[in-house]
């Protein structure tokens, strides 16, 4: 209790509290992959087997921004227990699901939930922390994702020998109440006494219009493409009429101008660019590993696994140094380690060693974690506690779009590659997946194809050390700021 009688946040354990609510997430997002297998063997449905991932990260992509304003129009607290609320709600309802459109159904709900955790737990963060220890603390949440990374496939496993696919989705029960309980008896925020407007068809023409667009992208490489063409139709279309709403809005969803702040704008393609290359790297890396260097897939895991290492060191060196440093040097000078890490992955050839791409992996976690958590710490300091959230959430949708647009190019760098190997006949998907089944005495049958699958992924790297680059030079129009002093210095004056 404080001297006026007011309960006092306890720091500890609210942070306690965020990493609870933040392990069910990250845990959700890797277990289900293990599960899936056998779900669809129980509830048929194979043709809408990417939709029970897509309908997660569309409904979390499109909801991140606005939770993000909603935590600063009503507060952390109450928004974050109804994020919770709804991705239990969708957790408990997915154990139960009879049908793969019914999974998917309630795998969106969870995905609105995740939604809200991740921009308002970070936003929490800010709140509690100032820039110097904030860092510290976005690192233990890095390491959260990387633990989630490793322990969701092996718990996903046990959990299908022992137990029903369902209790994938109940465990996130205990995890979430604990959480919550936490956030109710820890966390105390003044009271907010301006009650503004909710700019709800901003907020719904919003989710339509990326939405769309996420669909779009999805079925971008499905034959005809005439679906594809309607959403990003239906993409334009909301995206005008979300912009026009906007600047008529009393209090608009989306602010423009916060959006187009020199620095926002700069980190937010920045954190773009490495949610794509994020994509490229978690997708073919391990392809390459099995396909071409035809190691197993537990090699190929562990080659992947070096970068959930590499993040959270990353994002704990950049926390113990940029205010010694300055925000700006460590932005930039740790993002170069997302070209030195993709230069492994270019020089990779059938010879190579899993090493290599082990290493590669590692330097690449190094710099994502070191440019994640300065893009956010430099994010929150530029902007005022009633907008932090909305320029948090900015961020982790960059994040998010990074990611599809990154699995869409990627994809279709790899279909072109196999579809134009010099002096080998397009690859098809059957000889492909046969490939990546072949057992070690059948490989001499198959060099051909791995040569082939050798070039494309090759080309895949090369555009993948093009992404980084682009992200490296986005960083370098982050003009210098003094953190604790952010709102008060000019965009020229040196760190």
């Amino acid at each position: 209790m404080s001297a006026s009688g007011k309960p006092q946040t306890s720091r500890p354990l609210v942070v306690a509290s965020v990493m609870a609510a933040s392990a069910m997430v990250a845990i959700e997002a890797t277990i289900v992959s293990t599960a899936m297998p056998q779900i669809v063997a129980d509830l048929g449905g194979l043709d809408l087997y990417s939709w029970v991932f897509a309908s997660f990260l569309l409904a979390q992509t499109a909801m991140t921004v606005v939770f993000g304003k909603l935590a600063d129009l009503y507060g952390r607290k109450p928004v974050m227990l109804a994020g919770i609320a709804i991705f239990l709600i969708g957790s408990v309802l997915a154990g139960f699901a009879w049908s793969m459109p019914a999974m998917i159904a309630f795998r969106l709900i969870q995905g609105v939930g995740a939604g809200c955790i991740q921009p308002v737990t970070l936003t929490i963060v800010g709140d509690l922390y100032p820039a110097h220890e904030r860092g510290k603390v976005q690192g233990y949440l890095a390491s959260v994702w990387a633990i989630a990374a490793v322990v969701g496939p092996m718990a996903g496993g046990l959990i299908i020998r022992d137990l029903s696919w369902a209790w994938i989705f109940w465990i996130n029960v205990p995890i979430g109440l604990a959480s919550a309980a936490g956030f109710v008896a820890f966390l105390h925020e003044d009271e907010r006494r301006e009650r503004r407007s909710i700019d709800i068809a901003g907020a719904a023409l919003f989710t339509v219009a990326i939405g769309a667009l996420m669909m779009a992208l999805t079925d971008a490489d499905a034959a005809g493409g005439r679906r594809a063409w309607c959403e990003f139709a239906l993409f334009c279309v909301s995206t005008v009429l979300f912009v026009w709403q906007e600047r008529r809005a009393a209090d608009p969803m989306i602010s423009f101008s916060l959006w187009a702040h020199r620095p926002i704008a700069a980190a937010n393609v920045a954190t773009l660019f490495s949610g794509m290359a994020l994509m490229g790297l978690t997708t073919f890396l391990p392809m390459y590993v099995q396909g071409v260097l035809h190691r197993s897939p537990v090699v190929a895991g562990l080659a992947l696994t070096m970068m959930m290492l590499g993040w959270p060191a990353g994002a704990t060196l950049a926390a113990r140094t940029f205010h010694r440093f300055g925000l700006r040097r460590i932005m930039i000078g740790g993002s170069v380690f997302l070209p030195l890490g993709a230069l492994p992955f270019v020089a990779l050839n059938p010879s190579s060693s899993p090493v290599t791409a082990g290493l590669g992996s590692l330097v690449m976690g190094l710099g994502m974690g070191t440019s994640s958590v300065c893009c956010l710490v430099l994010i929150q300091e530029i902007v005022t506690p009633l907008q932090r959230g909305s320029a948090t959430a900015s961020n982790l949708f960059a994040r998010n779009l990074g990611s599809t647009l990154g699995a869409t190019i990627f994809g279709a760098v790899l279909n072109y590659g196999l579809g134009h190997t010099k002096g080998i006949a397009a690859v098809t998907a059957d000889e492909l997946r046969r490939l990546l089944d072949t057992s070690s005495a059948r490989l001499a049958a198959n060099e051909p194809i791995r040569l082939a699958l050798h070039q494309s992924l090759h080309l895949t790297f090369v555009a993948l050390l093009g992404i980084v680059v682009a992200a490296v030079a986005a960083l370098l129009f982050v003009p210098p700021v003094r953190i604790g002093q952010a709102r008060r210095v000019s965009a020229g004056e040196a760190v």
